[in-house]
């Protein structure tokens, strides 16, 4: 008897996840994770999470995305902590709400961390090769197959493509195909998914120069260290904050760098007509600002490391699709790059995404079941938001496979549920980048206290480990009792009054709680711990540094957090107040432009909908509120 040939492709898996970037690595663990059978197909391993632009991980709002990664145990946050160089938590002197962690990473290091993160990881297999069509039966997806005519099926696919469907690459007047400086484009997906009735765009972006860091002269930059005592991203106790930093540098553009870089725009892909697709408003290529921004004298750079040993080094606020004698020109008369050595040019690149209005929250298509996007195919930027529509794609696909409900975020849980609800309501004509002020509920959404948002639903659906759930609940408890004990216990003048003086608030002149102390804008938590009661309070009950941010947080911002619930509520009521079909927005001025820009494309009906807009923050929705007279 004949024996039936078996090889790898002959099991039935229960996700493909088409694509080993940002999205593609939290997607494939997550799924793994979960118990489902999942192959990752890439086209080229060594490549897995490559930080294809800047070598950064978190910013603002996008390190509140990380954080919540994290919370719900994905890996992102944990390769940042083991290969970053430098620390910075931004907006310090602005309210939590806005403290938001940023790091730079050794762009190497990095990928290899997740690969091998990845390999480490139970039911994940790996196939290097291109996926160059999709496998349906009527309305669902049944697999996919390779350029090597292999066919691979699967109970669901998660295509997370990147820059790579159909990408085009333009360096001033010369396009050439590919997805990534040097490695080749996808082709084949869009056409499938165009045949079964899918809308397609396309999106471009763009990459700054790399250069050599020994042709730098740093002594006419300024230094930007990282901060004094850094933190991390990852909740878990297994990742350490950095001991030593890297620092990153900063210089400027001037009007005579912008006059040389114009000399060049009649052979720019972006002006003359070659580029016709949007690139992303909030990280404009070079041209774009001088184009834009024509008033202003100069333009920051910032001059980051790629790594703890190499000497590549990225020249962040430069990105460019010039020719390259433009760039060349140009870039040596920025203060220290006057003999600089180019590793590589700036290009811009273009390539399909498919507009996500296409998607339900689960990030699975309307009109293909048990297919999912996420990532750039959807139009967003950045490797954060990417990140976290490969997570919740993975669990989605997992839980389908299960038969279990699928799990959605709201957007007052996290910066997800604001993501993945913006880009399926609003859908996005241009990248879409994540703000702390597309966020209504941001007090609610801080990066201090996404694991005890997040870790107890990650719990349930058996993705977050005992280890990170005992942790948060031992936060919890403790915050608790450290803000019962400040509530409780009383503070004597003599004790607290040099403490008030020394930060210039009024003396008290009678007993008084601490809470009410603690709650004074001029003292910080520091001052707290100097009350001797406050310092054997911490001691007594191991209270760690996160804690006491938690509770600090909690004293000083209580009032805040319990307007924002309540604004929720009001929000909600907005349905009814009408907006006149050919309102002029122009003639309000105390909009932002965005603001007047988008209002007037997409002429919302009622308050409701424009608070929903894209771009349109909760400040533009009170004077649109002013104008109807509410």
């Amino acid at each position: 008897m004949e024996q039936k040939y078996i090889n790898m492709f002959s099991t039935l898996y229960d996700v493909i996840v088409v694509g080993g970037g940002h999205a593609g690595g939290e997607a494939a663990a997550a799924s793994a994770n979960m118990g489902a059978k999942t192959l990752l197909i890439t086209m080229s391993l060594q490549n897995i999470a490559q930080m294809s632009c800047n070598p950064a991980m978190g910013g603002i709002a996008k390190g509140q995305i990380v954080r919540e990664i994290d919370a719900l145990g994905g890996y992102s946050g944990i390769v940042t902590d083991e290969t970053a160089i430098q620390f910075k938590m931004l907006n310090k002197s602005k309210g939590p709400a806005m403290w938001s962690p940023r790091a730079q990473s050794d762009r190497m290091r990095f990928a290899e961390t997740w690969r091998n993160m990845l390999e480490q990881t139970e039911n994940v297999d790996f196939f290097q090769d291109m996926v160059k069509g999709l496998l349906f039966d009527g309305d669902k997806i049944v697999g996919v197959k390779t350029s090597l005519g292999i066919e691979i099926r699967s109970m669901t696919v998660i295509i997370t493509a990147g820059t790579f469907l159909n990408g085009l690459i333009h360096i001033g007047d010369k396009t050439f195909g590919g997805g990534r400086a040097g490695e080749s484009a996808s082709i084949g997906i869009t056409e499938d998914l165009v045949k079964v009735g899918f809308e397609s765009g396309r999106m471009k972006t763009g990459t700054p120069p790399r250069v050599d860091g020994r042709s730098l002269d740093y002594s006419k930059m300024i230094e930007q260290p990282g901060d004094h005592n850094p933190e991390k991203f990852s909740y878990l106790a297994s990742t350490k904050p950095l001991d030593k930093q890297r620092s990153c540098y900063m210089s400027y553009t001037s009007l005579e760098v912008h006059d040389l870089l114009r000399t060049g725009f009649d052979r720019s892909p972006m002006f003359n007509g070659r580029i016709q697709s949007i690139g992303p408003r909030y990280c404009p290529s070079i041209e774009d600002k001088i184009d834009r921004f024509a008033t202003k004298e100069r333009h920051q750079i910032f001059v980051e490391p790629e790594g703890w040993n190499t000497v590549e080094v990225y020249v962040n606020g430069f990105s460019t699709s010039l020719p390259e004698d433009i760039q060349d020109k140009a870039l040596r008369k920025v203060a220290g790059f006057e003999n600089v050595k180019f590793f590589r040019y700036g290009y811009a690149i273009e390539y399909d995404f498919f507009p996500p209005t296409q998607l339900s929250h689960t990030l699975e298509t309307k009109l293909i079941k048990n297919l999912y996007f996420a990532g750039q195919i959807n139009g967003t930027t950045g490797y954060e938001e990417a990140a976290a529509q490969g997570l919740m794609a993975g669990i989605n696909a997992a839980l389908n496979v299960q038969k279990k409900a699928p799990f959605i975020l709201k957007r007052n849980e996290a910066y997800i549920g604001v993501l993945i609800d913006d880009l399926i309501t609003k859908g996005t004509e241009e990248p879409y980048r994540m703000f702390t002020s597309r966020a209504e509920y941001r007090t609610l959404l801080r990066q201090d206290n996404a694991d005890l948002r997040l870790t107890p639903r990650a719990f349930e659906i058996g993705l977050a480990s005992k280890e990170r759930m005992d942790r948060v609940i031992e936060k919890q408890e403790k915050t608790d009792l450290f803000v019962k004990f400040l509530i409780e216990t009383s503070v004597k003048p003599r004790v607290i009054n040099p403490i008030l003086e020394a930060n210039s608030t009024a003396k008290i002149s009678q007993s008084m709680k601490m809470f009410k102390i603690a709650a004074r804008p001029q003292l910080d938590f520091h001052d707290i711990q100097k009350i001797p009661s406050v310092a054997a309070f911490i001691l007594e009950n191991n209270i760690d540094n996160e804690i006491i941010e938690q509770t600090e947080v909690h004293v000083k911002y209580a009032g805040y957090i319990e307007k924002e619930k309540n604004q929720a509520d009001k929000l909600n009521r907005l349905e009814n107040v009408s907006i006149p079909i050919n309102f002029d927005y122009s003639k309000v001025k105390s909009l932002s432009i965005e603001a007047r820009q988008k209002l007037s494309k997409i002429k919302p009906i009622t308050i409701s909908q424009a608070s929903r807009i894209s771009g349109v923050s909760p400040s533009d929705i009170s004077v649109l509120l002013v104008y109807m007279g509410r």
